[in-house]
């Protein structure tokens, strides 16, 4: 049974101010806050960003361990998932913290490593399993570990552990560390992001143009805790179903060793173009190409976006059993996504449009990265889709003067039929989404203090069969998201 927006907002605040008092203790007494760890995938990963200074090269290893920077970040996350009628529900509060250390260079050499602790302050029961829709916890376990819900306090990682060699401006990496690009990145935001292991170049010299990529053997995905090989870490996030509508069998079974990356991109006036070209060992090939033009105007500026993925198999899918396999090798995508829109100092709109065409499912790890189509809204994903019509305004208005930003977003997506396998991985009816965003740094005594706050609610469009499966956690659902950190 459906409910309304109204009954459903009012079920979720009453959990948040009445059954969850504790929570709200919590936040009234913790005094740390940071915004969810949600950009854009050309942008650098900031994780940390708390003090910094411009480094000089020191000539002797003592000092560059003297001169270099320690960084800190407190995160506190509260979550609520409210489903319709008799399904479960959800809350979650996490709390952590984390220490990063960096060396001043030495002969263009620097070292850096930093880690982070998790604990589950206060939830439901995450393991337990919807006696309705058979299934689990889907949002809130991930603000821990996904392999182990009955962990509540051993959750802690070492994030990064590198060197790096720098010339001139340019720099390469040799460890684990943190990367953004279209298909691996930080994701939308949990407790901590994705992070990588492997040798990763950025070349910045070249005027106009920079050239990054590399070579990458193992990943710490988000909501887990462990480092695994890329082979090892696909299926976590869960499976799906094959083409013929039977449960995939690729987790735990997938042979891929490496990742392989290479991302060129070059600044023409006002206009930037990117292309990737991402090959996945034994899996996949995928290219993306992307171009983001503006037009300045008297009082702001137009914005128009254009970007197509073209993806086909490679090697043998992950493994030479069919049942066992990721991708069919002889499977083919495409994906064309674009964005107009209008900004100035203090707002933006767009209105964005995806098509993934009928010539097959677009495949990527859901442990690796969020969709980087310009009609990505977070807290869902269109990835193991074919035959997708998507389209999504988006509105943000900053207010400079208090430090404050919203964004509200609308979309409609219309996605196969949950009973058509071939082009539906994870049997998701249509929706409709919005998000609504609120967001707030602070400054003087709590500088580095900053805040948000974001609601979601999807209303579901497409025939679910009455199967509740088809509802739980995807449909008919509201989450509710207050972040807090502090960055020193």
């Amino acid at each position: 049974m459906k409910i309304s927006l109204f009954s459903m907002s009012l079920k979720v605040y009453r959990s948040l101010f009445i059954k969850n008092a504790t929570a709200l203790f919590l936040v009234l007494g913790f005094t740390v806050l940071l915004k969810a760890q949600h950009q854009e995938v050309p942008e650098k990963p900031q994780m940390w960003k708390g003090k910094s200074k411009s480094f000089y090269d020191t000539g002797a290893i003592s000092k560059a361990f003297q001169y270099g920077v320690m960084q800190g970040h407190f995160r506190y996350f509260y979550m609520n998932t409210q489903n319709s009628g008799e399904l479960s529900d959800y809350y979650a509060n996490s709390g952590g913290g984390g220490i990063r250390y960096e060396t001043a260079p030495y002969r263009g050499l620097q070292f850096a490593v930093s880690g982070f602790y998790i604990f589950n302050l206060q939830s439901s029961n995450l393991g337990e399993v919807d006696t309705w829709a058979l299934s689990g916890n889907r949002y809130e376990l991930g603000l821990f570990d996904i392999e182990d819900p009955e962990n509540k306090k051993d959750l802690d990682r070492l994030e990064e552990f590198y060197i790096k060699y720098n010339w001139k401006n340019s720099h390469i990496t040799l460890g684990r560390q943190l990367i953004n690009t279209p298909f691996i990145n930080l994701q939308d935001g949990r407790m901590r992001p994705t992070g990588v292991e492997g040798l990763w170049f950025n070349v910045l010299d070249i005027p106009k143009t920079k050239i990054e990529g590399g070579y990458l053997w193992a990943i710490s995905p988000r909501s887990t805790v462990r480092w695994y090989y890329m082979g090892e870490s696909l299926g976590l996030y869960g499976v799906g179903v094959d083409a013929k509508g039977v449960q995939s069998g690729y987790a735990g079974h997938t042979e891929s060793h490496y990742v392989a990356s290479l991302g060129i991109h070059r600044e023409l006036g006002e206009h930037r173009i990117h292309i990737w070209n991402f090959h996945v060992d034994n899996l996949f090939n995928s290219t993306l190409a992307q171009a983001d033009l503006s037009f300045p105007t008297s009082n702001g500026k137009f914005i128009v976006g254009l970007q197509a993925i073209k993806q086909y198999g490679i090697g043998v899918g992950g493994n030479d059993t069919a049942s066992l396999r990721y991708i069919d090798p002889n499977s083919k995508s495409s994906v064309y996504s674009t964005r107009l829109g209008w900004a100035d100092s203090k707002n933006q709109f767009t209105l964005n449009y995806t098509r993934i065409t009928k010539e097959g499912r677009y495949l990527m790890p859901r442990e690796w990265g969020r969709d980087p189509f310009y009609t990505f809204m977070p807290r869902e994903r269109n990835e193991g889709m074919g035959d997708v019509h998507a389209i999504v305004a988006k509105y943000t208005r900053k207010i400079p003067s208090s430090h404050s930003q919203a964004t509200v977003m609308f979309g409609h997506f219309k996605l196969p039929n949950v009973l058509n396998h071939q082009y539906n991985k994870y049997g998701f009816p249509s929706y409709f989404q919005t998000n609504v965003d609120l967001r707030h740094s602070f400054i003087g005594t709590w500088s580095g203090l900053e805040m948000q706050l974001m609601y979601v609610y999807k209303w579901g469009l497409g025939n679910h069969y009455e199967n509740q499966k088809f509802m739980f956690n995807k449909v008919d659902v509201s989450n509710l998201s207050f972040v807090l950190n502090y960055h020193f």
